[in-house]
């Protein structure tokens, strides 16, 4: 090895270490994830998904070209993400990058913007300065992907959820939310059969427009899906996942409940999303003054308290809410309208960490109750909750257009994440053991085929949320029924429709993938006030350091070379 170090052919050998390095690298990939929040290491489920792709999957990946700093760290994300999911996967996923529209003339980008837009991903308008000393100028990208499996398509969009006027925190949870939402397109567009969602009539339930978007636009395109008439059923059928109870205003009788009880007692998940009290806000917005918010009487107390939980009689209000126009005064014979913040209409947070509300922007609620969970052996978690200043008014609830009026008022509300949306998860027990004739159970064994259970089997999961209106649209005359969570004064779209589908996710999908959102990226910036007094130090430490360290290496190396030929002389 001296030898060949001495030669003249030193640079052959170094020359041939240096393309065998590359190449190794350009074959094996391979990196240490050091992060506390392990970041950069996938999770078991996403792992096992990429390993058992049994045909091709593409990706084009639209998030490219010039961009603002943040957009272009969430696609360089994008495209590490997307190797390591290759590196797994093998030649059965393939991925690029491409600038959407480029190439194309008017007529046929015309076209590709309206396939998109079908496909639900919106573009984001940014500034970018395309060269050094030029003035910044508007653009339009779509901050998404298009995943192409045989002949199935779906759009990722990487902003969805997310409320874009959080700056870089919203990007952050962007570049969280990453490994979720590839791994769950890939698992969405390759799956054979997808889990039955029941819809739930006979207790004047919604069943209208103001359900369309909830219907028509997520449950038909993400799942299989029917509606279930209770009084038309002797049993609710178990093909059925995942029952869906959207606002029911009529009571239940037992009957019904026993069949709602049954249904979970054989292993079968509800939602329940429940208005307690009658409150609307057309009422309020027809009558214009106030009115009195009284009990539905829907007799589900005693069924609800036995799985866990109890919904209170009485409204929230919360003091970070949303905003809808009110008459502040007259101009002339005209009054002036004006935008103020509603307290009556909270904008719900998660604070448990749970996948299925982690990493989402505010969720819109409408008049909701509270929830309070009651000792049992059920794991109880709250998905959302109001923020630090709220409170509640109990029955009987006024509802009034001017409910805060003095300084006096905002101090009382003084009370901190009341829950208005539950997860329950364990194994529950009947409301009926012990209470059915003899007839009741003969008929349940002999004549229906489903005899009694006094318990679930295994561990059972369902969700408790006591506002309605959370999944329901507004129907306007000109545009038809809205999306669910969006506000058609401020044009702001809250993430009702990601918390809703993460919820039937969590329900129906026993892969883990859902556990992904759980991912922490915690954003480590510099503290601005110690950077500011440390400024020049830091500079000298970035400038000056790295050239004394050039400077001083050179001397020593000139120094050790000197003594070498010295000696050699001698």
């Amino acid at each position: 090895m001296n030898k060949i170090l001495s030669s003249k052919l030193w640079w052959l050998l170094l020359l041939i270490v240096l393309v065998g390095i590359n190449y190794l690298a350009s074959v094996v990939h391979t990196r240490i994830d050091l992060t506390q929040e392990k970041r950069y290491t996938l999770s078991p489920a996403t792992k096992k998904l990429l390993k058992g792709l049994h045909d091709k999957v593409s990706i084009t990946v639209l998030l490219t070209g010039e961009m603002p700093a943040g957009f272009k760290k969430l696609s360089n994300s994008t495209q590490e993400m997307l190797q390591e999911f290759k590196e797994l996967a093998g030649s059965n996923l393939q991925f690029r990058f491409e600038k959407a529209g480029e190439g194309l003339d008017d007529s046929a980008k015309a076209k590709m913007q309206l396939h998109l837009d079908s496909l639900g991903l919106k573009p984001t308008n940014i500034k970018v300065q395309a060269k050094a000393g030029e003035a910044q100028e508007e653009r339009l990208v779509y901050p998404g992907a298009l995943v192409k499996y045989r002949d199935r398509e779906v759009a990722i969009d990487l902003l969805q959820g997310q409320d874009m006027t959080g700056g870089v925190q919203s990007l952050n949870n962007a570049e969280a939310l990453l490994e979720y939402k590839m791994a769950r397109s890939i698992q969405k567009i390759t799956a054979d059969t997808v889990p039955a969602i029941g819809y739930l009539l006979g207790n004047g339930e919604l069943f209208n427009y103001n359900v369309y978007d909830l219907v028509d636009r997520t449950l038909r395109q993400e799942y299989r899906f029917g509606f279930v008439p209770i009084d038309s059923v002797p049993v609710i059928p178990s093909v059925f996942d995942a029952l869906v109870i959207v606002k029911p205003t009529e009571r239940f009788n037992d009957q019904q409940k026993l069949k709602i009880d049954q249904y979970i007692m054989n292993g079968g998940k509800v939602i329940w999303l429940i208005d307690k009290l009658y409150a609307e806000m057309d009422s309020l917005m027809r009558s214009r003054s106030d009115f009195v918010a009284y009990d539905r009487n829907l007799n589900l107390d005693d069924q609800l308290f036995k799985y866990g939980v109890r919904i209170n009689g009485n409204l929230v209000q919360d003091l970070q809410c949303d905003k809808i126009p009110l008459v502040v005064g007259n101009y002339g014979n005209q009054p002036q309208m004006q935008l103020v913040p509603w307290p009556y209409f909270p904008t719900l947070s998660s604070y448990s960490g749970h996948p299925i509300a982690k990493n989402l922007d505010n969720v819109l609620s409408i008049f909701p109750n509270s929830i309070d969970t009651v000792k049992n052996n059920i794991k109880k978690t709250i998905l959302l909750s109001t923020s630090e200043s709220a409170r509640v008014i109990t029955t009987p609830a006024i509802v009034s257009l001017n409910s805060v009026k003095t300084e006096e008022d905002l101090k009382t509300f003084n009370q901190s994440f009341i829950p208005v949306a539950v997860l329950l998860e364990g194994r529950f027990s009947s409301l009926y053991t012990n209470r059915l004739s003899a007839g009741t159970l003969d008929t349940l064994a002999g004549l229906y085929k489903q005899p009694f259970r006094a318990a679930t089997e295994k561990e059972s999961k369902m969700i408790v949320v006591s506002d309605a209106d959370l999944v329901a649209n507004v129907v306007t005359a000109n545009e038809g029924p809205l999306f669910m969570g969006y506000n058609q004064f401020t044009n702001n779209q809250y993430a009702n429709k990601d918390f809703f589908l993460n919820c039937i996710q969590y329900l129906t999908d026993s892969s883990g993938i859902l556990e992904t959102r759980g991912k922490d990226f915690a954003l480590r910036l510099l503290d601005t006030k110690k950077t500011e007094e440390d400024r020049v130090l830091w500079q000298l430490m970035n400038i000056a350091l790295p050239v004394v360290l050039v400077l001083v290496f050179g001397l020593v190396y000139q120094a050790l070379r000197k003594r070498k030929y010295q000696r050699k002389l001698t």
